[in-house]
């Protein structure tokens, strides 16, 4: 299905065209809370499909301080396991909740890689497009992001891992292409966010070493998300299951922040914007 932009769409959704610029203005990365609405991801699969209970979900988001409210129907789960949807199943699971958490008033994204699924959120009012693929796996998805004008988060990816590569090589030649997909099709680069993708097509070392060389990716200018919440390379180090990696989760999101990270993608959202906080607090001691 071509995902053709409606005309009557507004070019943003329930917090105005530059509620992302805004958030990204201030001295501490804006705090982007996890809401899957799937049976399936890796850390919370199932827990909030029910949409009364996905509704109780983003209100509690709301009230611990989260900018940004980024809800998937479909998992894509940084490892093996996650059973692909398609499109009809993820908008059945988004229907019956979306229009509630937009109405909530924070900035909504998006978490697909489909533009059918992408422009049925538009349309409801979310402000953000959020592509695990980075434009780069639905040829409507770029067009489909110029015609309405919205933010998207372009992340890196990969079908596999590679333990040889220089990851951060990968990363850096991954965005260029997504950026010259960006460019054909119209989208504004300063509605662009990248994602280094912590976890998705890479080993856990590889994650850590995207994260390390973080800076490196300031040669696009682009402000940088950062997702390494309850990730599988924080097991790594120290062995635990996602619900149990709270501290590394931290860890690695202060790190990111101190690299320049201008979002933090998290499920545990007043854990880590008081990490933020108080980290920048006594930074700005110095």
């Amino acid at each position: 299905m071509n995902a053709s932009p409606s005309p009557s769409v507004p070019p943003a959704g329930s917090a105005g065209p530059d509620a992302l610029r805004t958030l990204l203005e201030r001295p501490i990365p804006a705090v982007m809370g996890v809401l899957n609405i799937t049976p399936d991801s890796f850390s919370d699969g199932g827990e909030f499909i029910a949409p009364a209970r996905a509704l109780e979900r983003a209100r509690a988001m709301i009230a611990d301080g989260v900018d940004i409210i980024d809800i998937g129907a479909e998992s894509t789960r940084p490892y093996k396991g996650a059973r692909p949807v398609t499109a009809a199943e993820e908008l059945a699971r988004l229907k019956p909740v979306l229009a509630g958490v937009v109405a909530l008033g924070v900035p909504v994204s998006i978490d697909s890689m489909k533009a059918e699924v992408v422009a049925f959120a538009l349309d409801q009012g979310a402000a953000i497009a959020n592509d695990v693929w980075g434009l780069q796996r639905d040829a409507d998805m770029a067009p489909l992001i110029a015609a309405r004008g919205v933010p998207v988060i372009v992340m890196h990816n990969r079908d596999s891992v590679d333990p040889a590569i220089d990851i951060v090589v990968d990363m850096k030649a991954f965005f260029q292409r997504s950026l010259d997909i960006a460019a054909q099709a119209g989208i504004v680069r300063d509605k662009i966010v990248l994602d280094p993708g912590i976890g998705f097509g890479k080993t856990a070392e590889q994650s850590m070493i995207a994260l390390a060389r973080l800076r490196e990716l300031d040669m696009f200018g682009l402000p940088i998300l950062v997702g390494a919440s309850r990730k599988r390379f924080i097991a790594s180090v120290s062995p635990s299951e996602p619900s149990e990696r709270l501290a590394g989760s931290i860890a690695a999101h202060l790190i990111a922040a101190q690299r320049g990270a201008r979002i933090i993608r998290t499920h545990d959202v007043a854990e880590t914007l008081q990490a933020l906080r108080v980290a920048h607090a006594i930074e700005s001691k110095q």
